[in-house]
Parts: structure tokens; C-alpha cells; sequence
């Protein structure tokens, strides 16, 4: 399988920060999830669209190194590489990188898709696993 990458730039707010002026560790997931979002963007899929489905896409597994801090005002990359796409969950790595190439966080996220009523995880409906996978096969 080939891998997607995907990048989208970030800039620190200062709500995003601690009392020190550092980013506070939760708020890495939040640059983490934008940018999940805006790769699916990037595809023509807004998450509108798996709630027609009555489905979701839900993070169900994370594991994530905070490497360097950060501090407020700072411009960063946040990276979407795809390591696994199956029925019903995909697999990522993401970075956030800053303007110097140094690694601040490394994350791998499992997400799954859902079925919102029933709460429990569904195959990844089939219009939009098959752009995701035509994509990682290109």
C-alpha cells in the first residue's frame, strides 16, 4: 500500500498555550485532527458527508510523543501519513514539525467509522473508503 502525505500548516495561538507561553500537550491533538481533516478535504470528502451516511469517523487509539515544546506564535507543519486503511478504521502517523525541521510531536491515531445510532463500528461507507483507496493505489 502506498503511503498518503499529507501536510497543513499551523500557527500557535496564544488560547493554545499554558500559563508559560508553551503548548499545552491536549492541544496537539486539535492540530492533529485539523489536519486529518483537511487531508479528507483535500479528497473532496467533507465529514458532512459520512454524517449522510449516519456514520462517523472516531479516534479510537492514540499514541503520541511530545518531542519539543513549543511556544506561542510559532509556525508548524502537521503531516497525515496513511499506514493502514481497512474496512472499518484507518491507521495514521502524524508529525508536527517546526519551521526549522525539528520533530515537536509524533502521533499514530486509529480512528474508526461508527454507526452514530448504535455506536458501534461499520465498514467506512463505500463511496468514500473506495476515493480513499483509489488514492493510496495512485
Amino acid at each position: 500500500m502506498k503511503k498518503i502525505h499529507f501536510e497543513w500548516p499551523v500557527r500557535v495561538y496564544y488560547e493554545d498555550t499554558d500559563a508559560g507561553g508553551i503548548v499545552y500537550y491536549a492541544n496537539y491533538l486539535k492540530f492533529l485532527e485539523r489536519a486529518r481533516t483537511e487531508w479528507l478535504r483535500s479528497l473532496g470528502i467533507e465529514q458532512d458527508s459520512w454524517l449522510d451516511h449516519n456514520r462517523g469517523f472516531v479516534v479510537r487509539q492514540v499514541e503520541l510523543d511530545l518531542c519539543e515544546a513549543v511556544k506561542f506564535n510559532a509556525e508548524l507543519t502537521v503531516t497525515v501519513t496513511v499506514e493502514q486503511l481497512k474496512r472499518a478504521s484507518m491507521v495514521f502517523t502524524q508529525q508536527v514539525i517546526g519551521q526549522q525541521g525539528q520533530l515537536h510531536c509524533s502521533a499514530t491515531i486509529k480512528a474508526a467509522c461508527v454507526d452514530l445510532n448504535a455506536m458501534r463500528a461499520v465498514a467506512i461507507p463505500a463511496p468514500i473508503y473506495d476515493k480513499i483507496n483509489d488514492t493510496i493505489k495512485t
